[in-house]
């Protein structure tokens, strides 16, 4: 046994050195091979399998480091003996190395799929950034200026003093626990807009909610007693419980073709004339407007459609006398209704042929199809609706300031002066849109909405002797064809007449006696 001449030991130093900077070597291109392959949608088993095997070969060198090893002297050479089980397959290792290569492969795969998907909801996430950015760019003065405007505080202000009059007026007349109650409330709400000058720490929303809640309560105050529906003499008890499958069904004098008007019987409890007549108001001019109604003095004549009187309350239908939209209710000797692109309602007396009017309350009433009834197709030019119920005329509408709820307002009549006034309005949180019509009874508002072509159902009460509202209710209306221009109520027989798209619908409503 020799060793080597230490010239062949420096020539096999050499060699090695050089094989360990190509093994090395290898090393950075394999690696780098992998990351080409996990970025490329080509990664397929073919290229696992090229990876598995450059990892075993890798694998199998060990720790890299050349061996010494005895040999002996031959001919001036240097003969060694090799252990060729150094080159054996290495079956343990490799199965080591597969396992790891098929984990890898399942979470790339999970990997690919996690941003395949991010890919495509992408420009999902993009558009509604751009379209969140659009909505708050009106709003980025805020940012700078704080979250209340000079303006907004002192309309503020100016309504709340309003409203501590009214409070104090009431007070001194009732002096009870409810006008107490109102009073301490109303008092609150001062601190929380005093407090809103200096700090950002009120909610602008919440303290509008609180204005408008108080400011019906203080209405329901001023002339209706607190068990208002079971005190007055022609209203029953609780709400509407259920409304009846179509008691009459007739198409308009007019003819289908005219789809969108109002009809029914003499509202007015205690008429002198016109007490058993029945009217219909039809818009013949693109289904907005009118200036004619027609009357019927008995049912039978109305079923049969003769013996009518026609009355034209403006000399065209652009006149500022003229109707605007399905809004009618014939109430004593005087037809109600819309007055022509104004925010008005009209009175006209059926005797004298003249035309009185009163604008109605609140900021930016809602007219010229601003604030329609709507829900499924929007009935154009609904904004304002007059309705007659046990107590009296109603118009419903909506505003600006409400932010597009349904608002509701009293009418009276001053036979005296001869003017028509608005005596009492309420607010309310639903949005006029997002009901198909409403009518009002004993106070109440009822709201309705589309159901199929076949069916409405009043699903929303609004009672303005209390300012609560209850939207559990469900009360089916049956319909003819999909359309619905008008509801209105009827005090006399306690009715419900729907002008359904060129035909008239009647229903009986029934309420609890509880």
């Amino acid at each position: 046994m020799v060793v080597c001449p230490l010239k062949q030991w420096r020539e096999v130093s050499q060699q090695r050195r050089v094989r360990e900077y190509y093994r090395v070597r290898t090393r950075v291109e394999v690696i780098s091979v992998t990351a080409s392959l996990l970025i490329t949608p080509l990664f397929t088993s073919s290229a696992l399998n090229m990876l598995l095997l450059l990892l075993l070969l890798l694998a199998s060198t060990g720790d890299g480091q050349a061996q010494r090893v005895a040999g002996k002297k031959k001919n001036d050479a240097c003969a060694c003996e090799v252990n060729s089980t150094m080159w054996s397959f290495p079956a343990v290792k490799y199965e080591a190395v597969l396992q790891q290569v098929e984990t890898c492969g399942v979470t790339l795969n999970n990997l690919q799929e996690q941003v395949q998907l991010s890919h495509e909801r992408l420009p999902q996430i993009e558009a509604v950034i751009k379209n969140v950015t659009a909505r708050l760019e009106p709003h980025q003065y805020l940012h700078n200026q704080g979250l209340y405007s000079a303006l907004s505080l002192r309309l503020l202000g100016q309504e709340l003093s309003q409203l501590e009059t009214d409070v104090s007026d009431i007070h001194s007349q009732l002096n009870n626990a409810q006008t107490q109650k109102l009073s301490k409330e109303v008092g609150k709400l001062r601190t929380n807009v005093n407090r809103m000058q200096v700090a950002d720490i009120i909610n602008m929303k919440s303290v509008k909610d609180k204005l408008r809640y108080l400011k019906n309560s203080v209405e329901s105050c001023k002339s209706i007693p607190k068990d208002f529906r079971g005190q007055h003499r022609y209203c029953l008890k609780g709400l509407i419980t259920n409304i009846s499958d179509p008691v009459v069904t007739k198409a308009t004098p007019y003819g289908k073709s005219y789809i969108s008007g109002s009809w029914g019987k003499q509202a007015k409890m205690e008429s002198e004339g016109q007490k058993n007549s029945y009217w219909i108001q039809t818009l013949l001019s693109s289904h907005i407007w009118g200036n004619t109604l027609r009357v019927y003095q008995t049912y039978e004549d109305f079923i049969a459609s003769v013996k009518h009187n026609d009355f034209t309350f403006a000399s065209s239908y652009t006149h500022a006398n003229a109707i605007e939209g399905p809004s009618a209710v014939l109430y004593g000797e005087a037809l109600y209704y819309h007055c022509y692109r104004s925010a008005d309602v009209c009175r006209y007396d059926l005797n004298s042929n003249t035309v009185k009017r009163v604008t109605l309350p609140g900021i930016g009433v809602g007219f010229n199809n601003k604030f329609p009834y709507c829900y499924y197709d929007c009935r154009t030019h609904s904004d304002v609706d007059v309705e007659a119920d046990e107590t009296g005329l109603w118009a419903i509408y909506a505003t600006v300031g409400n932010h597009g709820n349904l608002v509701v307002s009293r009418l009276a009549w001053d036979n005296e002066a001869e003017t028509l006034n608005v005596s009492q309005t309420w607010e309310t949180r639903l949005f006029k849109k997002a009901v198909s019509n409403a009518f009002m009874v004993c106070g109440v508002l009822y709201a309705t909405r589309y159901v199929d072509e076949y069916r409405e159902e009043v699903f929303y009460a609004f009672d303005t002797a209390t300012g609560t509202h209850d939207s559990s209710l469900a009360l089916p209306l049956e319909k003819v064809v999909k359309g619905v221009a008008s509801l209105s109520y009827n005090p006399t027989n306690k009715q419900i007449y729907m002008y359904n798209d060129g035909y008239l619908l009647a229903y009986q409503a029934h309420f609890s006696t509880v």
